[in-house]
């Protein structure tokens, strides 16, 4: 089954103003984007319903500044499963009152709905009795609305576009591989010849690689093409396959390691794991977790592996 929530996330995490810029200009406008921004992950897990806790939803709360120097919190939810949610709307209700209760400021709830059910557009909750009512009118976005104008976001030098086009392609091409993997090439090659920035091609040709996951005969073709394009075109700063393999087989591995020894509690670390990026920390992180005992052995495993490390005499030319 593709994993369309981590790099959703994770996409999220790297690209929050080109994200709002894309689908939600106006509140982008408004932002002081020159303080930057903060990520809440453990502040949004703290309020999320104890039955929500291991779900595999992608919830995000960021804060940000306003230009008139106030503080605003940004709650983002990505609905990513395969059919629409008949809870989704109360979810969003739920978690917005939470954080605006937990933390004494206006929550603003934007609604990327990422299904394939063009008819469904939630965009409001309500529920009381006798006259009493508490409602929440949330801020929905739907990707299916892209559908069509792939040469837009193609040419859209903002790369938040390469992170929906390669949403849309990879749920259109769920049953045809060979068209995925054409699609997931011309995305790729699309990054150098746009102009994109080498860390941004870096970041990018991660999570389009990620989305548009390809069975391993057909991955091997892609990779192939990626190597002809790379030499032709000389570009050092794309991972080679082989680093790109052995991460996906470690970050599997870690993944079963990790549900099968303490469920879906487990799994919530795996995005820390992820941001170790590095296969010896892989390596260092899977020998640590394979006798830990608790979640917190499992914390430490990864701070261990995350710690830097004096500098080796190893080539620089591993990637």
């Amino acid at each position: 089954m593709d994993d369309y929530d981590s790099p959703w996330k994770e996409a999220l995490d790297y690209y929050l103003p080109a994200f709002l810029l894309l689908l939600y200009p106006h509140i982008h406008a408004d932002i002081d984007w020159s303080r930057g921004y903060e990520a809440l992950d453990k502040e949004l897990q703290k309020v999320a319903p104890k039955a929500e806790r291991g779900r595999r939803y992608v919830d995000k709360l960021f804060k940000v500044w306003l230009k008139d120097g106030a503080e605003a919190y940004v709650l983002i939810h990505v609905e990513v499963q395969l059919k629409p949610e008949k809870q989704f709307p109360h979810r969003m209700f739920v978690y917005n009152r939470r954080i605006g209760e937990g933390y004494n400021r206006e929550v603003v709830s934007l609604a990327v709905l990422a299904d394939d059910d063009p008819a469904w557009r939630p965009d409001h909750y309500e529920e009381g009795r006798w006259g009493c009512r508490a409602s929440l009118d949330f801020l929905p976005t739907k990707l299916l609305d892209f559908a069509g104008r792939e040469a837009e976001l193609e040419a859209d030098k903002n790369p938040f576009a390469k992170v929906v086009l390669a949403h849309l392609k990879a749920r259109q091409t769920r049953r045809d591989p060979d068209e995925r993997r054409a699609w997931k090439f011309r995305l790729v090659r699309g990054l150098y010849e746009r102009g994109f920035k080498a860390e941004d091609v870096r970041k990018l040709f991660r999570l389009i690689d990620w989305l548009m996951e390809l069975p391993p005969a057909v991955d091997d073709l892609f990779w192939q093409d990626v190597e002809s394009y790379k030499e032709s075109r000389r570009m050092p700063f794309i991972t080679t396959p082989e680093r790109m393999g052995i991460k996906k087989g470690q970050l599997r591995s870690i993944e079963s390691i990790l549900r099968g020894k303490f469920g879906d509690n487990g799994l919530l670390l795996m995005e820390e794991v992820r941001l170790l990026n590095d296969t010896e920390k892989y390596d260092a992180f899977v020998q640590a977790v394979a006798t830990a005992e608790s979640l917190e052995d499992v914390r430490k495993a990864i701070a261990e592996a995350a710690a830097p490390k004096k500098k080796s005499r190893r080539s620089r030319n591993d990637s």
